[in-house]
């Protein structure tokens, strides 16, 4: 069999592969009211239909102010449980891991959908007051948000901690913190996007004190044998900026604090970064965190071919394999890739067994 359907236990739940579905906004909650709708029961069902072993919730917030866009996903009331449920159910009963990534969009929130432009919504056009750790924006036409508060803080991380108990009663079986890509973990974490004077700002332990308090409150919340991922953007691509030195040390403190896997991602943080991507860019990152802070890492990022991703596992460069644009063109990549890594149709439905000869990817 090959590593990328091969199971992998992490802490005290059994993924039946290694290839995840990563996060995806899907901007699509109707009401603005942060509920799942059907558009979410089919997308993340066909996932799992695919033969993905974990498929997982796109970023959900854990504070309306905290989401990309009014249509995002929320999880701050119980009121957002219900509609959410359904979809972990039809998950499960594919044999997938259901997951959710908890977020908040700190400075970058309060958008438009992308696909009607994606520009900043001010208070007087439907949107809401943007916070971050410093009063700094992405970008001039962003707004500037208001700088949190200490309580303002204690605020977020209780949220924080509230939305992972709703995603353990609706039957979640992983939690991923989403503190990459420039959303407000990430803007605490680099020393471009805080410039505070007090204990969350200076120092690396100081920029991620509201990273780890999270992972602590998290942890302490969650049931001990449940998996806990964060995401992080391993550099920033900015010179004097967040690098992948302070986030192998970031990796270590978490490892410590019971988190159980890196998701390696980057950049997102300034639109002056200097990413120039290509196939497999990010997999380095999760190679250096993996064997230098000895936790699980996930790997992500132009991952598109069934040998690319099975070759990033034989040579431990990560633990798991992570797609999403891809996953987005084809849902049934999985059971494809399997059937060429492994000569193994057994996991198409019975329903669409007359199409499970097709290969049409190549292992280059």
């Amino acid at each position: 069999m090959s590593k990328l359907f091969t199971p992998i236990e992490i802490r005290g739940e059994t993924i039946p592969n290694r290839l995840m579905v990563s996060p995806m906004c899907q901007y699509s909650a109707e009401g603005m009211d942060g509920k799942c709708c059907q558009w979410h029961l089919v997308h993340y069902g066909t996932r799992a239909v695919g033969g993905a072993g974990l498929v997982m919730v796109e970023a959900t917030s854990v504070q309306p102010e905290g989401r990309i866009t009014p249509w995002d996903l929320g999880l701050w009331s119980d009121g957002q449980m219900e509609q959410l449920k359904e979809v972990v159910d039809t998950i499960v009963s594919r044999g997938s891991t259901p997951a959710i990534q908890l977020a908040h969009a700190g400075r970058k929130a309060s958008h438009k959908q992308p696909w009607v432009g994606g520009d900043y919504l001010a208070p007087d056009q439907g949107g809401w007051e943007i916070v971050g750790p410093s009063p700094l924006p992405y970008e001039d036409a962003w707004g500037t948000p208001k700088q949190l508060s200490v309580e303002d803080i204690d605020g977020v991380v209780a949220d924080f901690a509230s939305a992972a108990q709703r995603s353990v009663d609706v039957g979640m079986k992983v939690i991923e913190l989403h503190m990459a890509h420039g959303y407000l973990g990430c803007e605490f974490l680099s020393p471009l996007s805080n410039k505070r004077q007090d204990q969350y700002g200076g120092s690396l332990e100081n920029r991620a004190r509201f990273a780890m308090q999270t992972v602590k409150a998290i942890r302490k919340q969650i049931p001990e044998n449940m998996p806990l991922f964060v995401r992080v953007s391993a550099t920033e691509y900015m010179e004097g900026g967040w690098d992948i030195d302070e986030c192998v040390e970031l990796a270590r403190w978490m490892r410590d604090e019971g988190v159980d896997l890196i998701d390696c991602s980057s950049g997102g943080n300034s639109p002056d970064q200097t990413l120039k991507p290509f196939p497999g860019y990010q997999v380095q990152f999760a190679s250096r965190i993996k064997k230098e802070a000895g936790i699980l890492t996930g790997a992500v990022g132009l991952i598109t071919s069934p040998g690319q991703a099975e070759k990033i596992l034989v040579d431990g460069e990560a633990d798991v394999i992570l797609m999403a644009r891809e996953l987005l063109r084809n849902p049934y990549w999985p059971l494809i890739a399997r059937d060429e890594l492994d000569d193994d149709t057994s996991e198409w439905p019975l329903q669409y067994a007359r199409v499970s000869d097709v290969r049409p990817y190549s292992s280059s």
